[in-house]
């Protein structure tokens, strides 16, 4: 009932500001906010146009992307650029503040507040002489689903940024696991995915050192999950 009541404030709030602005073709803007209120989470601007598609509003994607232009600007939207996703709009709830998990395999995005954290960064922000106006935290990682499909050992090629892991063992010829062993990387190491962005070579870092493996290469060598980097 509450959200209910609220979304009704907003449509009132909404139409007041575009109303003393003179917009024009106020009511499909409404439909449009109706629509954008009514879908949880975060929604691009393709999937907003086919949302109003299904609910009947053949509204070119232009408009769709005005109308959404207009929501963030008179601040009933937020727009969220995600590393590797196209951009975001999400519902701005006066007064609220929440953070990101965006899990890098399927693009999973989870809403969450901690005020324990939001106390410590407005303590941390004093500490160093600065007050606070606005921040955003998102924290890219593996969702609980994606890991319970993630095989334990994978070709080092498969491996997302930032992931923390152990080499387990090197296939291949003496050749292969010659080169190797010459930049020092052994079964045991732990190393860290500094860039795989799916294309040509792979940056890791090893110890101290930041090493390219080429695709090819980065098959051979076989990992899985460091806990001990990880905990």
């Amino acid at each position: 009932m509450y959200e209910r009541n609220n979304n009704s404030l907003e449509q009132l709030n909404f139409k007041a500001l575009i109303e003393e602005s003179k917009t024009d073709r106020i009511e499909d803007r409404l439909n449009v906010l109706n629509a954008f209120l009514a879908t949880p989470g975060h929604v691009s601007l393709e999937e907003m146009h086919n949302i109003l598609k299904e609910k009947g509003y053949d509204y070119d994607l232009q408009f769709v992307s005005q109308c959404l232009t207009d929501m963030v600007d008179l601040g009933f939207a937020q727009k969220k650029q995600f590393e590797g996703q196209p951009i975001k709009y999400e519902h701005l709830h006066l007064g609220l503040h929440h953070d990101h998990f965006i899990c890098t395999r399927c693009g999973k995005i989870v809403e969450f507040s901690n005020e324990e954290i939001e106390r410590l960064q407005a303590k941390v922000a004093s500490d160093y002489g600065f007050y606070m106006l606005q921040h955003r935290m998102d924290i890219y990682g593996i969702c609980s689903a994606c890991m319970k499909q993630r095989q334990p050992l994978i070709p080092l090629a498969m491996a997302k940024s930032g992931e923390k892991l152990k080499i387990q063992r090197i296939i291949g010829g003496k050749m292969a696991c010659g080169r190797l062993f010459g930049l020092g990387l052994r079964p045991g190491d732990s190393i860290e995915i500094i860039n795989n962005s799916g294309m040509g070579r792979i940056i890791i870092g090893h110890k101290d050192t930041r090493l390219a493996i080429s695709r090819r290469m980065a098959m051979k060598i076989i990992v899985s999950i460091d806990t001990n980097q990880n905990t």
